[in-house]
């Protein structure tokens, strides 16, 4: 009984937490410097993890009880097809600018990581692990597993990523006086994947639209060229 009780009671905590951590971020609101401080993607995991270390769980117990959260992760990431689908006719207009901002931003994420985690010393098995750290955390995992990374590490990464893009991204279109939803839409899906476009929606449907199309192209360009790049640098 106790085999089941422990992992059901992990995975109220990862309701519980959530549910306060998104209703400070509700409170805060009004303030955008300080509800992107109290995002329930940083405030969750510290809570978490307080909770975690002070009642001595191990993480990989932590982790295996909330497989079904992981599971979702897939579905919520398809489902995302259906606001892209109503925003497809402003999207099939610039083709072109999309692609090449798609080329370039996923092509500078995984250099950016790369080089960064090789100057500051990194392994070879940290150096594939942060490489898919811009890919929405279900694809990066996928990536992960396929060019013998590791998993945890990566999906820490990943969220990491996308936390810093959903805080910094809106203040930076703010400084630089980016306006246009359709440009922040789509460089929050690249750069802060899932968490960016779930801040994406927040800021209009076309946003959210285009951020979608920024994850998954993303995605799917990265699943399709990392392995191979990875798998000719180790040569």
């Amino acid at each position: 009984m106790i085999h089941i009780i422990i992992p059901a009671l992990l995975l109220i905590l990862t309701f519980v937490t959530f549910s306060l951590s998104f209703w400070l971020y509700g409170k805060t609101k009004p303030n955008p410097i300080l509800s992107s401080l109290f995002h329930p993607l940083v405030t969750t995991p510290i809570f978490v993890s307080v909770v975690l270390l002070l009642a001595n769980i191990d993480y990989n117990d932590y982790r295996e009880a909330n497989q079904p959260l992981f599971f979702l992760l897939g579905t919520a990431t398809v489902a995302l097809a259906i606001p892209l689908h109503q925003q497809f006719h402003h999207i099939r207009s610039l083709t072109k600018p999309l692609l090449l901002t798609l080329f370039f931003g996923a092509s500078f994420a995984v250099i950016t990581a790369l080089s960064i985690a090789w100057f500051l010393g990194a392994t070879p098995e940290t150096l594939i692990s942060v490489a898919p750290k811009s890919v929405t955390t279900p694809i990066a995992l996928g990536i992960a597993e396929k060019i013998n990374g590791e998993p945890s590490l990566t999906a820490g990464i990943v969220v990491f990523t996308g936390v810093i893009g959903a805080i910094f991204g809106p203040l930076l279109f703010r400084w630089l006086g980016i306006s246009d939803d359709r440009i922040k839409g789509f460089v929050l899906g690249i750069c802060a994947h899932g968490v960016g476009t779930a801040r994406a929606f927040e800021t209009s449907g076309k946003c959210g639209a285009f951020s979608s199309l920024g994850l998954g192209l993303t995605g799917a360009i990265t699943a399709m060229i990392l392995p191979w790049v990875i798998i000719y640098l180790l040569k």
